[in-house]
């Protein structure tokens, strides 16, 4: 008797041990980005909710690298990450549309097109990579220019331009301007050695990077945008269908925790931007609907077409994040 309840004990400590999970998320930011907070509330909500069910968060790089995690996630390497989806592009050409001018005019829009038919479909591809989406997230960017205010196509003719993305230097090179191609971290001294006349990349990096003290005008991210980068928070499929059912319920609502907090955190981000540049003595310009058309137009002609070139069936994807108003 006292074996058999011995090994009753045993088999419910081992039930135990199958139910609850630890789950490994890596990214590339620093603790003190939007993105590692989006992914910190998920974990402090899933803990807090005692399902035994426990995220640990690697930031900085500590894990994988920045563009080395979503093959890791599809595989069942890693559970968890928050990323750029577009870094998956060269695995899945769909993921370009979520870098691509003009898709999305401002975080009203973007919050329209994570609950469309077009998301839907990005998601199925996902699915197909055994990848599920846990929160939905984009963050924006602007222009800065050195001598002048950047809002409409004609303001880059002729003049050297850095662009966040290939799809972003056809637009502007359709547009007239020269494209000069480095990372967000080399802006600064490009501009004050003369290299470089604009720039467009995120709100967060323009301040980061100090850009309010080499250039005269900057352009945020307001009604009318053209630089949106979807940036979600990641799960291995298998895994989270490995979960048990209260696990999932408290990963889900979680989730829909901190998507309301990320879209709030990135229209913060874009207002908090322009108030450093306008501090800094920087001229805060707006772009206008007729400047979002007028671009969008030179995007259709340039990197809508370069992408249906290399990816054809992407047109029915692109119809799609056009469709949505």
């Amino acid at each position: 008797m006292k074996k058999t309840l011995m090994t009753a004990a045993a088999v419910a400590l081992m039930a135990g041990a199958v139910q609850a999970a630890e789950l490994r998320l890596s990214h590339q930011w620093s603790t003190q980005d939007v993105r590692h907070k989006v992914a910190q509330m998920v974990a402090d909500e899933v803990a807090a909710a005692g399902v035994d069910l426990e995220i640990t968060i690697y930031p900085s790089q500590s894990l994988f690298r920045a563009r080395e995690q979503y093959t890791p996630v599809s595989r069942g390497q890693l559970d968890m990450t928050i990323l750029p989806l577009s870094y998956a592009g060269g695995q899945q050409p769909a993921y370009n549309l979520t870098l691509m001018p003009g898709l999305v005019r401002n975080h009203n829009h973007a919050a329209r097109l994570v609950e469309s038919p077009f998301m839907d479909a990005l998601e199925e591809i996902m699915a197909g990579d055994d990848v599920k989406v846990l929160v939905h997230g984009y963050l924006a960017g602007g222009f800065a220019g050195v001598n002048g205010c950047i809002t409409g196509p004609d303001d880059v003719a002729g003049l050297q331009t850095r662009a966040a993305g290939r799809a972003f230097e056809q637009m502007l090179a359709g547009a007239g301007a020269s494209i000069a191609s480095m990372a967000s971290s080399e802006i600064y001294n490009a501009m004050q050695t003369g290299v470089l006349d604009a720039a467009n990349t995120s709100s967060s990096s323009f301040v980061s990077y100090r850009i309010y003290e080499q250039v005269s005008c900057y352009t945020p991210a307001g009604d009318s945008a053209l630089w949106f980068m979807y940036q979600p928070l990641l799960m291995n499929l298998s895994t989270f269908d490995g979960l048990t059912a209260e696990q999932q319920e408290a990963l889900m609502a979680a989730s829909a925790k901190a998507q309301a907090f990320y879209l709030e955190e990135a229209i913060g981000e874009d207002a908090a931007s322009a108030q450093v540049f306008a501090d800094a003595g920087v001229e805060i310009a707006e772009m206008s609907a007729e400047d979002f058309a007028a671009w969008r137009a030179i995007a259709a002609e340039t990197s809508y077409a370069s992408f249906v070139e290399d990816y054809p069936e992407g047109q029915a994807l692109l119809d799609l994040a056009l469709a949505v108003e």
